[in-house]
């Protein structure tokens, strides 16, 4: 064991060759090294696996020693002043590199296909591979500092992943506002490592959190200040993870490639900010209100991210909002105190949110068969439908995952989310009835993105907020239930697809075609299916190297919540993930314990899943189609009477849509109050700067010059002249001046 930990520091070294060869390689040899694309993406791969590797070593020594591990070098000694860089495993590391090397390794294999013919790949598989090593060195860092220094790294690679199809301006901008969002955090965030450092005189946390515990018993510090700087260190947590009221970069980050957004913005990076505030937890339970204040941001993004989920059309910005929410129970199980918790549901969710998010990069994948590569058509929920048929495993897969995020037994998310809500209610009863009506919301809008992509097949028209009957309840497929429909003449989305049949139908009759796509030179072929002169193809499933990680993935969802199970307890009434957390004493608590109690699970479990099953009725009542002969009817006939209808769809339904469609207006608030007050603000000051500060300056200059000009024509040369001026001068002086001092 301790040869294995001695050496242990070498792991976030591992994979950082990848990146230094690629860019080396295309910096000097271009030509040369992307003809060794494939070698050198595989070695990504298998070095990434090395560092998994090690990663169960070290966990599997955790469960079976319950020993901490702690290695720290002297970096720069100066006087009193010592920066130490070292290297930490316990129980929160061992997890997080568990989730990194894990996810990170199916997200890569899967990129292998995904990316494959766009012409970055190289550059892709380097930034993937820097990311992966800056994550594992922030994870197993062992003071503030090195904590800083990496996590600027991460939010750096985020930057460079987001903005990768950069030539878009819509993916310049919304990397820009992923960075300047996650500054003014990180911002805040050095601030407070700063104030501790003043207060502590120590950035390593084996020392600060007894620092500031002895000087807040002895009253020897002041709680004010000490209560700010750790509202700072908090700062940065809400950046990363996407908390309120710094979450709006998070949606527009989905503009990045698919593989980005199952491993950053699901499973890692956006979980730096749950690891950081779990590494602080010691610190904030010893200063009055942090932790409510941690649970009351969680409770509120918790349940924004789910009503801003309700009514998004892109399937990735809704699985976004789906990652804020649940972002939110893990801060929220935090600042209640239930540390395990929230780990767990850490655990869990991002195995089930890299399935979803993996699932629908191949929904994505294929319909770019359809529309070509347009985002805004080949990720539009309402332009799919039909798709079970045609991609079966993704279909299954992305079910797998949507039942668990919906808290379904026995999937992952089940048995974490279900600990949050029993948890939530010894916490308080308000926060707890919040908690739970968003779990079933988080049933309700999951349902309404599996539906909408694979079982809807109607075209049932509902009118939006806006009055006019453009929106759909219900997906419209463009290939029907059997794979082929036809297509009627007036659909203006479908104009692109009708071909001259008198000079290509030889080639269309053909069983292949081969698509070529704006950015992603797909070399893959396509069914064609050739219908009353319209030609179209429809999806296929992808190929095994983006199959065979989601399976991998709907396996860990399948069964990765059994190591919380209250039913999987030892001899010691411990499970696996209590067992691992012993180490660290602060984990465990009063409330994890309760809530593990098997009677009490039942019961609490009976209540989280009849609301999770009530949101899985109403998706299932508004987007599925069960009777063909609802095409020509308005679905709220059926269940209310015309006289509340209107009511009840003018303003209840429509804002509840307005309000999620436009994001809860906040990124407007933003643009008016932030935005463009800067702007007006730095208008004022370069006019202010320009026609006063600078015309003053100016007025000066040429007043002396003239005032001069004017003066040299008054002298006369003679010297009698000058001196009677001066006594003049002198006795207005003194005639004036002198007698009115003496009387103040």
């Amino acid at each position: 064991m301790e040869h294995t930990y001695q050496y242990s520091w070498i792991i976030p070294f591992i994979t950082l060759p990848i990146p230094m060869v690629i860019g080396g390689g295309l910096l000097l040899f271009p030509t040369a090294t992307k003809k060794f694309r494939r070698m050198l993406s595989f070695l990504s791969v298998f070095l990434l696996s090395i560092v998994m590797l090690f990663a169960i070593n070290l966990l599997l020594q955790q469960i079976n020693r319950h020993s901490i591990y702690q290695s720290v070098w002297s970096w720069t000694i100066n006087n009193d002043f010592s920066l130490e860089f070292g290297f930490l495993i316990d129980p929160l590391t061992s997890i997080m590199l568990i989730l990194i090397t894990t996810v990170g390794m199916m997200v890569l294999i899967y990129s292998d296909n995904y990316m494959s013919h766009d012409k970055g790949y190289l550059r892709f598989f380097a930034y993937m591979s820097f990311f992966n090593s800056s994550m594992v060195g922030l994870v197993s860092s062992s003071n503030l500092i090195q904590i800083y220094f990496f996590w600027e790294l991460v939010g750096m690679c985020s930057y460079l992943l987001i903005g990768f199809w950069f030539t878009r301006p819509v993916v310049g901008n919304a990397c820009q506002k992923a960075f300047i969002t996650n500054r003014v955090g990180d911002f805040g965030f050095l601030l407070g490592i700063l104030g501790i450092y003043w207060i502590t005189g120590s950035l390593e946390f084996r020392d600060l959190f007894e620092i500031v515990k002895n000087l807040i018993h002895n009253n020897k510090v002041d709680l004010l200040f000490v209560t700010l700087c750790s509202l700072l260190l908090f700062s940065g947590a809400i950046a990363k993870s996407a908390q309120f009221p710094l979450h709006i970069w998070l949606p527009d980050a989905m503009e990045g490639p698919t593989p980005i957004s199952a491993l950053i913005h699901a499973a890692t990076m956006v979980a730096a900010g749950v690891f950081l505030v779990a590494r602080l937890l010691p610190l904030f339970r010893v200063i009055p209100y942090i932790m409510n204040f941690i649970a009351l941001i969680g409770l509120v993004t918790v349940l924004l991210g789910a009503t801003l989920a309700l009514a998004q059309k892109d399937i990735k910005k809704g699985l976004a909002y789906s990652t804020m929410s649940q972002l939110g129970y893990m801060i929220l199980a935090l600042g209640m105190g239930s540390a395990r918790s929230s780990l767990f549901h850490l655990i869990t969710h991002a195995y089930s949110k890299a399935l979803l998010f993996l699932g629908s990069g191949s929904i994505i994948h294929s319909m770019e068969a359809i529309v070509g590569y347009s985002p805004h058509k080949s990720q539009n929920m309402g332009l799919m439908g039909g798709l079970t048929k045609h991609v079966p495993i993704t279909k299954i897969s992305f079910l797998l995952g949507t039942l668990s995020l919906s808290g379904i037994p026995p999937f992952a998310c089940f048995w974490s989310k279900d600990e949050i809500l029993s948890d939530s209610w010894l916490y308080s009863p308000i926060f707890a009835i919040i908690a739970c009506y968003t779990a079933g919301l988080t049933a309700f809008y999951m349902f309404r993105i599996y539906l909408l992509t694979f079982e809807g097949h109607l075209n049932i028209y509902f009118q939006d907020y806006s009055g006019k009957k453009s929106s759909s309840f219900y997906s419209i497929s463009l290939w029907g239930k059997g794979g082929s429909r036809l297509i009627k003449k007036t659909n203006s989305f479908l104009t692109f697809l009708k071909i001259n049949t008198n000079k290509r139908a030889s080639f269309f009759l053909k069983k292949t075609y081969r698509a070529d796509l704006n950015v992603r030179k797909s070399s893959s072929t396509f069914h064609i299916s050739y219908l009353n002169n319209i030609f179209f193809p429809y999806p296929q499933e992808a190929n095994n190297t983006m199959l065979v990680p989601m399976l991998v993935l709907a396996s860990f969802t399948l069964f990765i919540g059994f190591i919380g199970s209250p039913f999987n307890q030892e001899e010691e009434g411990l499970d696996i993930l209590s067992k691992l957390l012993i180490p660290s004493l602060y984990f465990l608590d009063q409330n994890s314990k309760e809530s593990r109690d098997c009677y009490q699970f039942l019961t609490n479990a009976t209540f989280s899943v009849s609301i999770a099953f009530f949101g899985i009725f109403i998706a299932s009542f508004l987007y599925k189609p069960v009777y063909s002969s609802l095409q020509n009817l308005d679905f709220l006939n059926l269940t209310v009477k015309k006289g509340f209808q209107k009511i009840l769809r003018d303003k209840i339904i429509y804002l509840i849509y307005d309000w999620s469609y436009n994001r809860g207006y906040i990124d407007a608030l933003y643009a008016k109050s932030l935005t463009s007050g800067l702007r007006r603000l730095a208008e004022f000051t370069h006019f202010f700067d320009k026609q006063i500060i600078d015309r003053i300056i100016n007025g000066l200059g040429f007043s002396s010059f003239f005032l001069g000009e004017g003066i040299k024509y008054l002298g006369g040369g003679r010297i009698s002249s000058y001196l009677l001026f001066y006594l003049f001068s002198i006795f207005i002086f003194l005639f004036l001046v002198v007698p009115f001092s003496f009387n103040f």
